[in-house]
């Protein structure tokens, strides 16, 4: 019998053995490994603690106009800190420093080796390899003070090693003392004192719980959690994460917790300190920082040259606040914004986020043209874009007339309550039979509303996505309102759309900087020499019959006046206004082939206005492009194609579809006017009578009423028809067929016969 004892002696005998030979190889490994890595430390070249007052200097980033001559801001200049004692900080402040940035400071020794660890395993999986992260307190004032920039694992280990001895001979407080004192707060903010009194307008020492959490919260990303920038509610939110980390850690009870959270914290009027076009700046600034990172820029001394223009910027400023002000006082709408660009490049010409940016009392540091807003009726021309991709024309005759759009209402109920969509035009009239160019022309809304539903919901947002309306999503979300303004866009990507009409379809890429260089003048960045070759995200025809009927002045003639302000003259340029239901918004966009500008007035807080768009930004507007219409080249549109003559009377008329010529044959003689007219209404219908709206150019549908909107729409035309006989009996035959019956070029229009 096999004694399996023993057999067990000699395995585990083995093992032992296997165990200490890679035992053995493993100390070897080891101390060669760390040899190793004391000779590579020893090469290093290691800045000596004895200089650790003497600061790094900082080469400032300068953000210039297009020109590369005016200097927009300069990052570093007029830096300010003030170094307090330790004493003088308030020990919120100080909690919720550690709290947030390294909750162990106290009890490490200056480097937290998981937490790199942790960082390296986060960055590689990103595929960054700057080693950015996993910096505890001493870290991050050995890098602030002594370390400049360099591949970022050989400044990770310098860092760790200096935090080492800084913590040898340094205490705790002298090391967060430094930080506190050192630390960016934005712009150029530095150092908690100067923070706490640009912030607050008081000293480091009297500030409250949740004063102090905001403080906190800024080092980390300074620039985008800027209090006077568009992520305010993002600085909300790590300052309440701080708030909440500092009562996990025990630095605060439960009630100061509560106290905080519910403390409203009102930051001082950002101060002016000699920046130019200061939204602009602040925009290209934070688009450095994704880019190089805080660190690069504060000393890197980066020279970057933008697309502004800035002779155009200063106009647009003055212009901005003169009017905006008017306006106030006017129609209630404190606030006005502009972008223009140049849409054969995409480059950004000029960017007003307020009347003005040091104005508190319209958040005048808020960039509106950035900002969330419903574009009202500005957003219809990608509708009818998209309608005439589909094959419809700017001749296709729509009814004007009062229409219930939900399938779960009566046709007869005109209203919007209760899941019901009646929408009304902005003068609550109606004009029965419109072609789609004078419905766009005169911004009438159930046209409109007609056209969106045969462009289809999500074919529209497609294309307006395409066209940079990045804010439109899940197309359930907007239904049928969207075509007058249901969802929420950008101004600054509004102009970048209306660029895609100016430019006949293709989509340049938004520009902002041109060039980029080191202090060297090593060139980093440049762009400026590449005309960008975009992509086609509209039919060009589509683009140029938009552009046609927005420069049509007779077309808007009965909305604006035959002299209104978007009427240049001679000269091409496309227009259209909007304003929103409850009057908070009023926009305007208009373009020639090489320039686009789009205006914005309204109130930051969503308070309503006391009139429409026409009156309110349309001056202002106007204003602006006489200056800039100056400075370049008089382009005209090109020429849509003709509409063909082949095609359903319905897609090419302006009139009812009927064929009076015919209709008199039929009748055999009798031309008395009651019966021509009686045979006329009996034989006019809405559009769904004769197309299927996704084939308009196809065969007429077999079926018209299958349509889910079809007998909504014949009901409002029903109703029309009653009345316009009744109001009609008795005009001549003559009349009818002058006044109705002729296309755009004046010839006689036909009809399907019922």
């Amino acid at each position: 019998m096999r004694d399996h004892r023993k057999s067990k002696f000699k395995l585990d005998k083995k093992w032992r053995e296997w165990a200490t030979d890679g035992l053995i190889v493993t100390l070897v490994l080891g101390f060669f490994s760390a040899g190793a890595l004391l000779v590579f430390i020893s090469t290093l070249d290691l800045p000596d603690l004895s200089a650790f007052e003497q600061r790094r200097i900082l080469q400032s980033t300068k953000i210039y106009d297009r020109t590369g001559e005016v200097v927009l801001y300069d990052l570093n200049q007029d830096v300010k800190r003030t170094a307090v004692p330790y004493e003088r900080i308030s020990h919120h402040i100080k909690n919720a420093t550690v709290a947030i940035e390294d909750d162990t400071f106290f009890q490490h020794h200056g480097v937290r080796p998981l937490s790199i660890l942790r960082a390296m395993i986060y960055n590689v999986q990103g595929g960054d390899l700057r080693g950015q992260g996993g910096s505890t307190i001493t870290q991050q004032v050995i890098k602030n003070a002594l370390l400049s920039p360099e591949k970022a694992y050989i400044r990770k280990l310098k860092e760790v090693i200096l935090a080492l001895r800084l913590e040898q001979v340094m205490t705790k407080e002298e090391i967060l003392h430094t930080y506190l004192n050192e630390s960016p707060y934005g712009g150029t903010i530095y150092g908690v004192e100067e923070a706490s009194r640009a912030f607050f307008n008081k000293s480091a020492a009297d500030v409250t719980l949740a004063e102090a959490a905001y403080l906190a919260a800024l080092p980390q990303r300074p620039t985008y959690f800027s209090p006077y920038g568009n992520h305010r509610d993002g600085l909300d939110q790590r300052q309440k994460r701080v708030l909440e980390q500092m009562e996990k850690l025990d630095f605060i009870s439960e009630e100061e917790y509560q106290a905080a959270i519910a403390e409203e914290v009102k930051f001082s009027a950002s101060a002016n300190t000699g920046i130019r076009a200061p939204h602009f700046v602040m925009y290209i600034r934070e688009k450095l920082v994704e880019r190089y990172g805080e660190e690069d820029l504060a000393t890197k001394g980066l020279k970057v040259i933008t697309t502004l223009d800035y002779e155009l910027q200063e106009e647009a400023e003055k212009i901005i606040k003169e009017y905006a002000l008017q306006n106030e006082t006017k129609y209630n709408a404190s606030n006005a914004g502009m972008v223009a660009m140049d849409p054969k490049t995409g480059d950004i010409l000029v960017m007003v986020g307020s009347r003005d940016y040091f104005d508190e009392a319209v958040d005048g540091n808020y960039n509106i043209t950035l900002a969330d807003r419903q574009p009202g009726s500005s957003i219809k021309p990608f509708i009818y874009a998209k309608a005439f991709e589909k094959g419809y024309t700017p001749a296709t005759t729509l009814f004007d007339v009062r229409t219930q759009f939900s399938t779960a209402c009566s046709p007869d109920n005109f209203t919007s309550d209760d899941g019901c969509y009646s929408p009304q035009n902005y003068d609550n009239a109606f004009r029965g039979p419109v072609s789609m160019r004078n419905a766009l022309a005169q911004s009438l809304n159930i046209p409109a509303v007609k056209t969106l539903y045969l462009a289809g919901i999500p074919d529209s947002i497609k294309l307006a996505r395409d066209a940079g309306l990045s804010t439109l999503t899940d197309w359930r979300r907007y239904g049928l309102t969207l075509v007058l303004g249901g969802g929420e866009v950008r101004l600054i990507d509004m102009v970048g759309a209306y660029s895609v009409l100016a430019n006949e379809g293709v989509k340049k890429p938004t520009r902002d900087i041109l060039r980029i260089e080191d202090m060297q003048g090593n060139v980093l960045e440049k762009v400026e020499d590449e005309v960008p070759e975009g992509s086609r995200v509209m039919d060009r025809d589509a683009a140029l019959q938009i552009s046609d009927i927005l420069s049509d002045n007779v077309a808007r003639t009965p909305l604006y006046g035959a002299n209104s302000q978007l009427h240049f003259g001679d000269r091409d340029v496309a227009a259209k206004t909007g304003t929103t239901n409850d009057k908070r918004d009023a926009w305007i966009f208009g373009y020639t082939p090489n320039l686009v500008v789009g205006a914005w007035a309204g109130n930051n807080d969503n308070r309503s206005m006391n009139e429409i768009s026409g009156l309110i930004i349309s001056p202002l507007w106007r204003a602006f492009m006489d200056k800039a219409l100056a400075k370049v080249e008089n382009e005209s549109f090109a020429e849509p194609a003709a509409i063909p003559s082949d095609i359903k009377p319905v897609l090419r008329s302006n009139g009812y579809f009927v064929d009076t010529t015919s209709l008199l044959s039929e009748l055999d003689g009798d031309t008395d006017a009651e019966g021509l007219l009686n045979a006329i209404y009996q034989n006019t219908h809405s559009i769904l009578h004769y197309v299927n709206k996704d084939d308009p150019r196809g065969p007429y549908p077999n079926n018209p009423a299958s349509d889910g909107q079809y007998n909504l729409w014949e009901y409002g035309v029903s109703v029309w028809k009653g009345g316009q006989f009744s109001n009609m009996v008795g005009s001549s035959t003559e009349s009818i067929e002058d006044n109705n019956d002729r296309d755009e070029e004046g010839e006689p229009v036909g009809t399907r016969q019922n």
